[in-house]
């Protein structure tokens, strides 16, 4: 990087900083700072909602997946993305919007005490957040990862730097400041992402390599396959199954873009667009990690500093910054969204359980919290990503994929199907064994079993199998001993009715509250 570089990029902080302070006049109380009061538009939301699920673990892990495997990269994780994003457009993002406009809530989770009760409530906030917290420790070691292959500063001034500038414009501004730099962020990728692909297809042309024969060269060869190597048709199945889920709100952040937007209707286009670019553009984004081996030799042994590597050697100085700033964008964009969220849960949902003082908080002092509590959560997931390449760890890749995809399962399931009328007989019995079990499997997976087996339980299943039995359990147990009671029943009937019309935008119930079937509110004992 030369000055050029660096000019692009501190301005890119600027900007960021700047939508903060503005948003921060869009923001009164905590439903403007969780769910942007339910004014935000359905393309607002979508885009947001399309670039809260990107991180530079796409230009880390993900490209050296890419280096190694090729297409399957797109195949095995935008595109099951894409279509979970689809099939919840109708499922789970109308619904997920009725939670704020009928049941008056701010975090996604704060239904749960209605719909459940309160001891499956908070097992599933405490589990949810700290996983979150390992999930975005991940994002901030990855592009702290490609901040030192630019660079050269060590990973943990890379990860001091990219927490501090996200901490400043999302606790200022809250969803909107989100909702809007992810925007300008969308923009610079566009951007970005177009320049790294002209590069290459010009870099391809020097070397006599047509666009379409690409895959035929020998340092490709396989690349093109769509599943190759341990991501197999059980991976791809696996993983659709589980992005159905994260993406559609079990990972907290993509739900609030559904809760920001004006009616289900709203919410559902919402979807749409982001199911839509998560289609189309991860392929223009991936095409120059597909072809990278004829680019790079790529240093590290799973091949996840190739994308800088070519990114240092085919672009000219001030288009190499403004691709960094790509890098940045990605990163910042899902990290301030899961901060928000987090922020959002544990205002609403663990505050008011354990403190006394926290169930008489007015706007103000709500607000207050709600920040704090944001920067609180970037500084210990900041704290969490200095330990990503440490032997508990291992690498960022592993993090993400087995971790997070691993884990997100158990506590998704009770939250998302609690949504749906089919599943109505299952109450906190159900929720609480469909948790716990699927814990308990992830750990079983993954370390006993995976270490008594010879060369280790495949990752498909590793992944998968903890979801699959929350799945069985939730459903099996709800059968066995059903828990409908009207006032369960009534909750889900609200969340179900399609007459958008009634529903009005609402300022949340203040924490410690909740509203009875009628619509009135009750203070809860």
């Amino acid at each position: 990087m030369n000055s050029l570089d660096w000019a692009v990029l501190i301005g890119y902080f600027g900007v960021m900083v700047a939508i903060g302070i503005w948003s921060h006049k869009r923001v009164d109380n905590v439903s403007d700072f969780f769910t942007a009061g339910g004014k935000m538009p359905w393309w607002l939301s979508g885009i947001s909602h399309h670039m809260s699920g990107y991180s530079a673990v796409m230009f880390t892990g993900y490209a050296g997946i890419a280096y190694t495997y090729g297409v399957t990269s797109f195949v095995t994780w935008s595109f099951p993305i894409a279509l979970g994003i689809a099939i919840g457009s109708k499922l789970f993002a109308p619904r997920i919007n009725r939670l704020r406009s009928r049941l008056h809530v701010a975090s996604p989770l704060e239904y749960l005490k209605n719909r459940y009760d309160l001891k499956t409530q908070q097992a599933l906030v405490w589990s949810g957040m700290l996983l979150k917290i390992v999930d975005v420790g991940a994002k901030w070691a990855a592009i702290a990862t490609l901040l030192s292959v630019f660079t050269g500063i060590s990973l943990n001034q890379g990860i001091l730097i990219t927490g501090a500038i996200t901490a400043v414009y999302c606790t200022i501004g809250g969803l909107w400041a989100d909702a809007l730099t992810e925007l300008g962020q969308f923009v610079i990728q566009l951007l970005a992402g177009i320049a790294m692909f002209v590069a290459v297809v010009l870099k391809l042309n020097d070397k006599g390599i047509g666009l379409f024969d690409v895959f035929d060269q020998p340092a490709l060869h396989g690349h093109g396959k769509p599943l190759v190597g341990p991501y197999g048709t059980v991976f791809l199945l696996a993983f659709l199954f589980i992005k159905l889920f994260e993406y559609n709100g079990g990972m907290l952040n993509q739900a609030q873009r559904y809760m920001a937007t004006g009616s289900a209707r709203e919410a559902e286009r919402s979807a749409r667009l982001s199911a839509v670019l998560w289609l189309v553009w991860p392929v223009v984004l991936f095409f120059p990690m597909w072809i990278s081996p004829l680019l790079v030799h790529a240093q590290k042994p799973d091949g996840s500093d190739s994308y800088g590597l070519m990114t240092e050697q085919l672009l000219p100085h001030g288009l190499l910054g403004l691709v960094i700033v790509g890098f940045f964008s990605h990163t910042m964009a899902m990290c301030s969204s899961d901060a928000n969220a987090i922020a959002a849960v544990f205002t609403r949902d663990v505050a008011p359980v354990v403190s006394e003082k926290a169930r008489a908080w007015g706007e103000r002092s709500g607000l207050i919290a709600a920040r704090v509590t944001t920067v609180l959560f970037l500084g210990l997931s900041m704290a969490v990503a200095t330990q990503v390449n440490s032997p508990t760890f291992k690498d960022i890749i592993t993090v993400v994929i087995k971790w997070v995809a691993g884990l997100m399962g158990p506590i998704a399931i009770p939250m998302m199907l609690g949504l749906l009328r089919p599943f109505r007989r299952s109450g906190p019995t159900a929720a609480l064994v469909s948790w716990s079990m699927g814990l308990l499997a992830f750990w079983l997976v993954n370390y006993p079993i995976n270490w008594n087996v010879d060369g280790g339980v495949p990752l498909q299943y590793q992944v998968s199998i903890p979801l699959a039995v929350s799945l069985v359990l939730y459903i099996l147990v709800g059968y066995l001993k059903p828990e409908d009671t009207p006032e369960r029943l009534a909750v889900i009937e609200k969340i179900n009715t399609d007459d958008d019309d009634s529903a009005a935008v609402a300022v949340p119930v203040p924490a410690g509250e909740v509203e009875d079937v009628t619509g009135r509110t009750a203070v809860k004992d």
